[in-house]
Formats: structure tokens, sequence, C-alpha cells
């Protein structure tokens, strides 16, 4: 007669028995490592195949009906990001380079002067252009290559009407003048000859600055026969084919580095001033600019007071039409190299210029054309314009 506890639970076969969790440890112990499958069903069955190779470890993989999912270890994945375009340094370092051009009128003078340093070679900044191409290349960057057009535009927009020609095609019966402004250097070893080249340009009106005690003569004596009329305060002059009157030291400095004449031309007068702004040097302390700059700021009083409607400024500016220093006087002229020139006109140093410094600037006449003339003896290039009135 089977008993209660027989009787309660539910028959089962005894080949249907499981192995007790007991001895499958002992197995497992006793091989080393165990790989035990197994099939469950709702009967209760179940088979368990083990191997072993005597290693101390073990691994028990169970599946069958009923029971869980075999887990499976993976590594962490770890997160991915989007690899980040090459070059991106030398792409900001390109649209820095741009903003700098555009904005070259911004960069202050408070630190060593260094806005009206970066505005006397602002032409020379398009260098940066094939300097950020290569860059890019070597670095094998779309992006950089891609950035470079921002300073190549910005320069083009600035420059790139300087270097085409826009000589005006002179009028049948076109009255003007033709004036001339050259730095012949105190120490210019050959005056006589800088003077014969300066008459063979054909100018009507000369304005030579740093003229020395011993070169005046030299200069007054060789341009005799072409300009009869001159003057000369200080170290500046004027040499003319008409009449000059109304001449006056114009007080720039302590010494005489400015005058103002007025030159009586068949086609009406013309204020004509022959300038010589002070010298600016680049040295430990950054540009000296401070007295170049009170002389343009006493210079452009003057002009600022000139009642003369037709007036034209020849000289030598030490800075250049977009150094914002000298915006007191530019801003009330234009310059005739800007307007009707090819090219940038560079006057310093003659051997090998790359400047600007040297200018012929205009109000109430229009400039025909405007050129650098050959070097003389001279460390300065002479400029020429030819005006309308």
């Amino acid at each position: 007669m089977p008993s209660t506890e027989e009787r309660l639970s539910p028959e089962r076969p005894p080949s249907a028995r499981t192995i007790p969790a007991e001895a499958e440890a002992e197995a497992e112990t006793a091989t080393g490592t165990v790989t035990a499958t197994g099939t469950r069903t709702a009967t209760g069955t179940a088979t368990a195949t083990a191997t072993g190779t005597g290693s101390g470890t073990g691994t028990t993989t169970e599946t069958g009906p009923g029971s869980e999912p075999p887990s499976t270890r993976t590594a962490p994945q770890v997160p991915t990001s989007t690899p980040r375009p090459r070059g991106r340094r030398r792409a900001l370092l390109a649209l820095f380079c741009a903003a700098l051009m555009a904005l070259h009128s911004l960069v202050p003078n408070t630190a060593l002067n260094l806005g009206s340093l970066f505005q006397t070679v602002l032409p020379w900044t398009g260098l940066a252009v094939p300097l950020l191409l290569a860059l890019a290349a070597v670095r094998r960057s779309r992006l950089a290559a891609v950035a470079v057009l921002a300073p190549a535009l910005v320069w083009a927009t600035l420059f790139g009407p300087a270097l085409t020609g826009k000589r005006s095609a002179e009028a049948p019966g076109t009255t003007g003048l033709t004036v001339l402004g050259h730095n012949v250097d105190e120490a210019n070893p050959d005056p006589a000859g800088t003077a014969r080249a300066l008459a063979r340009a054909d100018a009507d009106v000369l304005a030579l600055v740093e003229l020395s005690e011993g070169s005046t003569p030299v200069y007054a004596r060789e341009l005799a026969a072409t300009h009869p009329h001159h003057v000369v305060l200080g170290g500046v002059g004027l040499w003319s084919r008409h009449r000059l009157t109304a001449v006056a030291e114009v007080e720039i400095m302590p010494w005489t580095r400015a005058l103002r004449a007025t030159a009586e031309t068949p086609e009406g007068p013309v204020a004509v001033y022959a300038a010589h702004l002070a010298s600016v040097r680049v040295s430990g302390a950054g540009f000296t600019t401070a007295r170049r700059n009170e002389a343009a700021r006493k210079l452009a009083a003057a002009l600022r007071a000139e009642a003369a409607p037709r007036v034209v400024v020849l000289g030598d500016f030490n800075g250049t039409y977009q150094d914002a220093a000298l915006a007191p006087v530019t801003s009330q002229l234009r310059s005739a190299q800007r307007e009707a020139g090819k090219g940038f006109g560079f006057t310093y140093p003659a051997a090998f210029p790359v400047v600007r410094i040297d200018d012929v600037l205009v109000k109430g006449v229009t400039p025909l054309a405007s050129w650098t003339l050959p070097a003389t003896g001279s460390d300065h290039r002479p400029v020429a314009a030819m005006l309308r009135f």
C-alpha cells in the first residue's frame, strides 16, 4: 500500500530522477571543466553529458525547455564618436587671418603701435594664402583648404583693384597738371643725376623733400631751365613751370618739414603742399610713430583751414594710405595711386620697394594717371600723377 507521501506526489519513474545539485558540483570538481547540456521536459526527464580536461576551472552550460536562457557575457560596448574633420586648427587659422585683414583698421595701437605696423605691410598679408594652402595640403584637409577661400576673398576685395590698370584715357583738349614728388635723400651721392632724371619726367610741379644745404644749389641749377620758379624752406622745396605765390611754412615739427604755395596754372590756381612727416623706426620698443602722428595731426589742421578748392599734397608721409594713424590727413584727401594707378606703387626702399610711404594726395581734382618712376640716387623712388581740373 503506498505511503501517504507517495499518494500526494505525482508518480515519477525512477529513470526520470534528476541528479542532485551536490552530485553535479562534485563531478565538476573532479573533472575540472564540465560542460552539461540537458533537456527538461514537463515529465521531468533530463539528459546530462559531462566532459573533463582535468583543469581546475569549470564552465557549465545548461539548456532546455523551462530553463533560463544561457547567459552570454560580452565585453561592454564602448560608445563610438564621429571622427572630427581633419585640419580644424588650420581652418580656424585661415578664418582668423581673414578677420584680421578685413578689420585691419580696428587693430589698436595701444601696444607697440602694432596697428600702424600691420597696416603698413597690409598688402603683403596676401602671402598668407599660399602658406595656408600648403598647410592644408600637408594635413590633407579639405576643410582647411576650403577655409583658405576666406582670406583670399578678403585680400582680393582690398587689393584686387590695385592690380588692374585704372589710368584714364586723356580726352582731346583736356587740361590739367602733372605733379611729381620725391624724397631725394640728403645723403644722395648724385643730386645732379637725380635732378636731371626729374627734369626728364616732364612734370609741371616738383615737390622735393629731404634737401640738404649742399644739394639745394645743385637742384636749383639743374632744374632752372625746365622749372624756373622755385622756393625752398628748410629741407623742403617746390619747383614749378608756373608762378608760385602765397608761399608759407606749414608748422608740423620744430624744424621746417612742410610748405605750402599756390601754383598759378593757366587752368586756375592750385594749392600745392610739399610735406615730410617725421620718420618712424621699428625697434624693441615697437613701431615708434608718436612724432609722425603728431605731425600728421598738424598737417591735417592746416588742410582743414585751406580755402583753395583744388589741393595737392606731395611728399614722404612715412606711412601708408591704409595706416589709421594718418586718417586725419587721408580722410580729407584721396590717393591718386588708388584712383588711377596700376599696382601697389611701392616706393621704399628704392632698391627693392616693399611699402608705399610716398604719395600724391588730392582734393578738388581728378587723377587721370598715377605711377612710380625708376630709382634715382635716393633711397626712395619718385611718384607722379596726372590731374584733371
